[in-house]
């Protein structure tokens, strides 16, 4: 059979026909970390493969379990996926009655929003992303679209064009920000150097994801609050918010984890900001996307290359592989347990917040006596400075 294995792209022969697994076994492919897909099909790891067959093995974790037979939730038709910490395997209906279950449960469980309210997803042309949007969408409620054009070549063009095709076809508002137009640099643009192996190097002492991740929050925040919108939905799932936590833990880094919540409320010009998908592992919105035709950018960010989350999600991958349901629990355990009893009435915002004396949108990034200038406005500035950019000496002077 010719395997097609992702990021990087190459194709490998496998004798055949074989069982899912053993394929996986042979090409050492933890299966809690893909998806098997003969034709357009997803396949589920106890399927057996002809040696003729054309197979994709794709991965799902930004940076596959058991079954066969039929689905155990309507015993009809055939299963397309398994999901092992729940024990069960689904069709293609069934997975995404699952998978809205599962939003369901996390809307409700903490109170995320209704259906008066304007919701703001950010959406990058990821699986999570346009998951969620889909999901939110055909559930009911009003929900728009923001995404942020990061200027990292190839990449953006291609996910700006996905989402853009998204809303189009779902006749969803679409708003489209570009940090290089509006705010005089890109993520490419806070590398130094990139050297093959070192992309992520930062010009301002902030690494590329770091940078990343701060004018993502940055915009979006900015975006919703000048729209109106009542709240804020990003598509961290599972894997996302227990590695998350397992570095926070291993830092011990207290604050982080008094923050870590699928929920954090509205406070002084920052909108409520939730994560509906956060029962829901990569594997699950991949398998979500396939079977609901949404396509969308498979290959990682080429600047990610080296991200310490990455890491702490490779090792949760290998835990789970022996124990099903061991990032679940950690996830959950924490959420229900140790957050509410050891961080009840704990600061969510991180500090007092006062306006950023740049952009006046809210901080706490200042120290008493000093002007109050937020991460944001500190990062663009030093990077307008070595870049020569637009509006240098001011913000330079503001970020000093």
């Amino acid at each position: 059979m010719q395997v097609r294995l992702r990021n990087p792209d190459r194709t490998v022969e496998v004798a055949g026909p074989r069982r899912v697994t053993e394929v996986l076994a042979e090409l050492d492919i933890n299966p809690e970390t893909v998806l098997v897909i003969v034709g357009d099909e997803l396949v589920t790891s106890r399927e057996t493969i002809d040696d003729d067959a054309v197979v994709e093995i794709r991965p799902v974790i930004s940076g596959g379990a058991g079954g066969g037979g039929r689905c155990r939730q309507c015993g009809e038709r055939p299963a397309v996926i398994d999901i092992a910490r729940h024990r069960t395997r689904y069709c293609g209906p069934c997975f995404v009655d699952h998978v809205r279950t599962q939003v369901r449960h996390a809307i409700d469980e903490y109170g995320m929003f209704g259906y008066d309210d304007d919701i703001l997803v950010a959406v990058s042309g990821g699986k999570d992303s346009l998951a969620l949007w889909d999901v939110l969408l055909d559930m009911g409620y009003r929900v728009s679209g923001l995404y942020l054009g990061l200027g990292i070549g190839g990449y953006s063009n291609r996910s700006e064009q996905l989402v853009r095709d998204f809303a189009a076809a779902r006749g969803a508002r679409l708003h489209v920000e570009d940090l290089a137009d509006t705010y005089g640099f890109d993520i490419g643009d806070s590398v130094a150097n990139p050297r093959p192996g070192d992309r992520k190097r930062g010009r301002v002492g902030r690494a590329a994801c770091g940078t990343c991740g701060l004018s993502k929050r940055y915009v979006f925040n900015k975006v919703a609050i000048e729209h109106g919108y009542d709240v804020m939905a990003t598509g961290h799932n599972l894997d996302d918010e227990a590695s998350q936590l397992l570095g926070n833990v291993l830092r011990w880094d207290t604050g982080f984890m008094a923050r870590q919540s699928p929920l954090l409320p509205a406070r002084d010009e920052m909108a409520r900001k939730v994560k509906p998908l956060y029962r829901l592992t990569e594997r699950e919105t991949a398998a979500y996307c396939v079977i609901k035709g949404l396509d969308y950018v498979v290959e990682e960010c080429p600047l990610v290359e080296g991200n310490t989350v990455m890491r702490y999600k490779d090792v949760l991958n290998t835990l789970e592989q022996a124990a099903p349901g061991t990032k679940a629990h950690f996830l959950f355990g924490f959420l229900d347990r140790v957050r509410d009893q050891h961080f009840a009435g704990a600061d969510a915002a991180g500090g007092t917040l006062v306006p950023c004396d740049a952009c006046g949108l809210p901080t706490t990034a200042h120290a008493e006596g000093e002007t109050p200038v937020c991460a944001f406005c500190r990062t663009r500035g030093r990077l307008l400075a070595v870049l020569g950019g637009p509006d240098r000496d001011a913000h330079a002077e503001a970020s000093a």
